[in-house]
């Protein structure tokens, strides 16, 4: 009973250290499509860029980026924006 109990925790803790999926770009996203043609060659590398746009839905939301080392945007959130009192996260 105690190995099994060991063994479902261990499986349980490995499982939460596998990596999280990446975020598909949406229409109006910035890196839908592919990486902007332009570079972001001021900001400093693990900048925070903020996009707000529609989702598929018409629901207003907010993407947040990364600027990686090599200088393109990597999508890391998207929160739906309610009316202001908070925001749903998905």
């Amino acid at each position: 009973m105690r190995n099994a109990i060991l063994t479902a925790a261990l499986a349980v803790g490995l499982a939460a250290c596998a990596p999280m999926p990446e975020l598909a770009p949406i229409p109006g996203s910035i890196t839908y499509g592919g990486q902007p043609a332009t570079k972001l060659t001021k900001a400093p590398i693990g900048s925070v860029v903020r996009h707000r746009l529609k989702n598929e839905y018409g629901q207003p939301t907010e993407e947040t980026y990364v600027i990686q080392p090599d200088r393109t945007l990597r999508l890391v959130r998207r929160e739906e924006v309610t009316d202001g009192s908070g925001s749903t996260s998905f």
